[in-house]
This record gives C-alpha cells, sequence and structure tokens, in this order.
C-alpha cells in the first residue's frame, strides 16, 4: 500500500515539475506568439481593423473577416497551462524567389524558372524576387486562416503576374504610319521595357494578400522576362528588320518636315514683298487723293507731268551711261 502511494506522490510531483517548468516560454525580438486554450485564441475587444479590408470587394470582405487576437510581444519568461498551447510565428522579412512553391518541388522547372504567355502567345521565363513578411496586425489570418499561407501567396502572386504578362499592351506612342507594324510586333519588347510599371502593377494587386493570408508582400522585383532559347535569334531578326523599318520612315518624316519648314519660310519672304509694295502704292495714293482735295485736277496733270520729266532725265542718263 505504501508502494502504491509513493508512485502518487511521485507522479502528482512530476506533473507538477513539469507543468511549472515547461509552462515557462519566452518570445525572441523577430517572433510575436498567441496561445490557443482548447484550439481557441484569445481575441481583443472590438471590430477587426477596418484598413485592412480597404483593398478587398465587398464579397471578399465577407470572406476574409478575421478577429483581433492578443499578441505577445518579444521577452518573457511567459507561463501557460498545460491545456494552452503556444504559437510563435517569425517577423522578420524574408525573400524568396518568384518560383518557390512549397507544396510542390517539380512546379516551375524545379522552383526555378515560372513560365507565363504574352499577348502574341509567345512562352516567356521569369526571373525575380519578392519579400514579405508576416503581417503582426492580422496574425489570424496566418495561423488559423489557410493551411499553407506561403503557398497560396506565392500561388497568388504568380497567378496576376501571368494575368498581367498576358493582357500587357505597350505604352509607348507610335505614329498612324507605324499602327500596323506595332499591331503585329513581338510583345516582349513591350513587357522588356516597361518592367518598372509592370512590378509597379504587382505591388498594388499583392497589398490585398495582408487581409487574404495574414502576409505583407512588401517588393516585388522582376528582373528578367526572357524567351526560349530556341527562338531567341529569330526574335533578334525580327526586331532588326521592325527597327529598321522605324528608321526609314523616321528619316522619311523628318525630310517632309524639313522641306515644310523651307516653304513656309519662302512663303513668309514673299508674303512681306508683297505687303511691302503694296504698302507704298496706298501711301502714293493717299498722297495724290491730299493733292487733289488742295489743288484740284490741275495740281494732279502739274504732278503727272514732274514726274514724267524725271522719268525722262532718268532715261537719258543710263542712254548715255550705256553709249
Amino acid at each position: 500500500m505504501n508502494y502504491i502511494l509513493w508512485i502518487v506522490l511521485g507522479g502528482l510531483l512530476f506533473l507538477l515539475v513539469r507543468v511549472l517548468i515547461g509552462g515557462f516560454y519566452v518570445v525572441n525580438q523577430d517572433e510575436r506568439a498567441v496561445i490557443t486554450g482548447f484550439g481557441r485564441a484569445k481575441r481583443m475587444v472590438g471590430d477587426a481593423d477596418e484598413s485592412l479590408s480597404r483593398t478587398l470587394s465587398e464579397e471578399q470582405r465577407e470572406r476574409y473577416f478575421f478577429p483581433k487576437l492578443e499578441v505577445i510581444q518579444p521577452g518573457g519568461p511567459y507561463f501557460k497551462w498545460p491545456w494552452q498551447k503556444v504559437h510563435k510565428v517569425k517577423i522578420a522579412t524574408k525573400t524568396s524567389n518568384m518560383a518557390f512553391d512549397p507544396e510542390s518541388p517539380q512546379a516551375n522547372r524545379g522552383n526555378t524558372l515560372p513560365e507565363a504567355i504574352t499577348k502574341d502567345q509567345l512562352n516567356v521565363e521569369l526571373s525575380g524576387q519578392i519579400r514579405y513578411r508576416v503581417s503582426e496586425r492580422n496574425i489570424y489570418a496566418y495561423l488559423f486562416g489557410v493551411k499553407n499561407p506561403i503557398a497560396h501567396v506565392m500561388g497568388y502572386f504568380v497567378s496576376v503576374l501571368r494575368e498581367r504578362i498576358a493582357n500587357f499592351g505597350g505604352k509607348e506612342r507610335v505614329s498612324d504610319a507605324q499602327n500596323e507594324l506595332r499591331d503585329n510586333s513581338i510583345s516582349i519588347n513591350d513587357l522588356r521595357k516597361n518592367l518598372r510599371d509592370i512590378n509597379g502593377h504587382m505591388d498594388a494587386e499583392c497589398l490585398a494578400s495582408e487581409a487574404r493570408y495574414g502576409i505583407v508582400m512588401e517588393a516585388s522585383l522582376i528582373t528578367g522576362i526572357d524567351p526560349p532559347q530556341d527562338v531567341e535569334s529569330a526574335l533578334a531578326a525580327i526586331n532588326t528588320a521592325h527597327n529598321q523599318v522605324s528608321s526609314d520612315i523616321s528619316l522619311a518624316r523628318a525630310a517632309a518636315d524639313q522641306k515644310t519648314v523651307q516653304a513656309k519660310r519662302a512663303l513668309e519672304i514673299e508674303t512681306l514683298k508683297a505687303e511691302s509694295e503694296t504698302e507704298g502704292i496706298r501711301l502714293l495714293a493717299e498722297e495724290l487723293s491730299a493733292l487733289k482735295r488742295l489743288g484740284g485736277a490741275d495740281a494732279l496733270k502739274t504732278y503727272v507731268k514732274n514726274a514724267k520729266l524725271a522719268l525722262l532725265d532718268q532715261t537719258k542718263s543710263i542712254y548715255r551711261a550705256e553709249v
């Protein structure tokens, strides 16, 4: 009987020591923790953060409505009861290849290069990185919203990127004479020239990941969009031809603009000459009208006679000079 008592006392002592020692824990500086009791996390009083739902539609706000939890900050030691469980998450910023798929190591060529199809049905290879971290404001979504939030975020990112590339239209301004060429051009050139716009679009589209999955997409950097090796030479030849045609069109437009400017200047010069001659005739007419008012018709006859005499003298002088 005494042995049974000692066994019971020993078991109780073991449980007491296990609870006391195993119940203490610490939270590191790059971690945040949430405690659940019988599977339920302790919630904070008040509604969820409304600033998170601004990036969602009305239908999505109902689907991704998550409560606010009491988050344990770095420090310790803290104590928990045996029926409680501590869930720790790393909040440090992480960098990942955009081809990373945690659920499928064979996807995207072994998690190295994702592929997409352009508007002209060209299969291209993408390269780049993304930076992300766990959202402390929506830690419920990360821990309890989905089973593997990283997989959801990476899948969402790649889907949005492929949709953007498939529907991308270049922003270059072209003339009417080049529209036909541009309609049949290789859209991969537009993609390469507008990587900054594509990255900006991805940053804007991924703002909703914090409200959906509890992960903040801090930045996305798409560094390369390359065609398959077997079509690289064909694309180079096509690009060379397009560049040559564009160059010829630009030269022709420059020559036409130069001729137009020259014609405008010649017209301005002749117009000024005609205006100067017209102004002289107008002034002479005003002078003759004033002379008629003052001296009558005889005055005009005298003026004409004097003008003829002056003209005759000039004619004689010219004749003598020639003789």
